[in-house]
Protein backbone atom coordinates (compact mmCIF):
# COMPACT_ATOMS: atom_id res chain seq x y z
CA UNK A 1 0.00 0.00 0.00
CA UNK A 2 1.40 3.47 -0.96
CA UNK A 3 2.02 5.83 1.88
CA UNK A 4 0.90 3.33 4.19
CA UNK A 5 0.56 4.42 7.80
CA UNK A 6 2.52 3.12 10.60
CA UNK A 7 2.35 3.99 14.22
CA UNK A 8 5.42 2.22 16.58
CA UNK A 9 5.11 1.71 20.47
CA UNK A 10 6.39 4.88 21.46
CA UNK A 11 4.80 6.70 18.97
CA UNK A 12 2.47 10.09 19.86
CA UNK A 13 -1.01 10.71 18.20
CA UNK A 14 -3.39 13.19 17.68
CA UNK A 15 -7.05 12.28 17.73
CA UNK A 16 -9.12 14.95 15.29
CA UNK A 17 -10.90 16.40 18.27
CA UNK A 18 -7.69 17.62 18.65
CA UNK A 19 -8.46 20.15 16.22
CA UNK A 20 -11.62 21.45 17.56
CA UNK A 21 -9.69 22.58 20.23
CA UNK A 22 -9.56 26.60 20.82
CA UNK A 23 -6.22 28.00 21.45
CA UNK A 24 -6.79 28.56 25.21
CA UNK A 25 -7.93 24.82 25.68
CA UNK A 26 -5.04 23.82 23.78
CA UNK A 27 -2.80 25.74 26.40
CA UNK A 28 -4.85 25.02 29.60
CA UNK A 29 -5.05 20.99 28.33
CA UNK A 30 -1.86 20.70 26.23
CA UNK A 31 -2.46 16.66 25.96
CA UNK A 32 -5.90 16.49 25.55
CA UNK A 33 -6.82 14.09 23.11
CA UNK A 34 -3.08 12.84 22.52
CA UNK A 35 -2.19 9.46 23.03
CA UNK A 36 0.75 7.47 23.18
CA UNK A 37 1.08 4.04 21.22
CA UNK A 38 1.18 0.79 22.88
CA UNK A 39 1.17 -1.41 20.01
CA UNK A 40 -1.12 -3.90 18.18
CA UNK A 41 -2.86 -6.97 19.45
CA UNK A 42 -4.44 -9.65 18.09
CA UNK A 43 -7.62 -10.82 20.00
CA UNK A 44 -7.38 -14.07 21.26
CA UNK A 45 -11.11 -15.15 20.21
CA UNK A 46 -11.26 -13.52 16.82
CA UNK A 47 -8.08 -12.65 15.13
CA UNK A 48 -8.99 -9.10 14.83
CA UNK A 49 -5.82 -6.54 15.23
CA UNK A 50 -6.65 -4.09 18.47
CA UNK A 51 -4.43 -0.84 18.81
CA UNK A 52 -3.72 -0.08 22.29
CA UNK A 53 -2.82 3.16 23.65
CA UNK A 54 -2.58 5.28 26.35
CA UNK A 55 -3.99 8.83 26.85
CA UNK A 56 -1.69 11.51 27.69
CA UNK A 57 -4.18 13.12 30.31
CA UNK A 58 -5.69 11.97 32.61
CA UNK A 59 -5.12 9.05 34.48
CA UNK A 60 -3.59 7.39 31.75
CA UNK A 61 -5.77 4.47 31.37
CA UNK A 62 -5.00 1.43 28.40
CA UNK A 63 -7.31 1.85 25.46
CA UNK A 64 -8.05 -0.58 22.66
CA UNK A 65 -9.71 0.18 19.49
CA UNK A 66 -9.85 -2.08 16.42
CA UNK A 67 -7.13 -1.43 14.43
CA UNK A 68 -9.29 -0.96 11.10
CA UNK A 69 -11.23 1.59 12.86
CA UNK A 70 -8.61 3.22 14.78
CA UNK A 71 -6.52 4.13 11.19
CA UNK A 72 -10.04 5.04 9.13
CA UNK A 73 -10.81 8.59 7.72
CA UNK A 74 -13.03 11.18 9.70
CA UNK A 75 -16.55 11.37 8.11
CA UNK A 76 -16.29 15.03 7.34
CA UNK A 77 -20.17 14.60 6.41
CA UNK A 78 -20.43 14.30 10.26
CA UNK A 79 -17.65 16.66 11.25
CA UNK A 80 -17.06 19.31 8.67
CA UNK A 81 -14.75 21.23 10.11
CA UNK A 82 -12.37 18.93 11.08
CA UNK A 83 -8.96 19.29 9.41
CA UNK A 84 -7.59 16.21 9.83
CA UNK A 85 -8.06 13.66 7.31
CA UNK A 86 -7.92 10.46 9.50
CA UNK A 87 -9.26 9.79 12.89
CA UNK A 88 -5.80 9.52 14.46
CA UNK A 89 -2.60 11.10 12.92
CA UNK A 90 1.00 10.49 13.82
CA UNK A 91 2.17 13.98 15.99
CA UNK A 92 5.95 14.17 14.48
CA UNK A 93 6.73 17.50 16.60
CA UNK A 94 5.14 17.77 19.89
Amino acid sequence: MENERKFYPGDHAAHFKRTLLTPAQRTSEPNMFLYEIVGVATHTETGDKLMIYRPLYGPGKLSARPLEMFMSEVDHEKYPNVRQKYRFEKIIDE
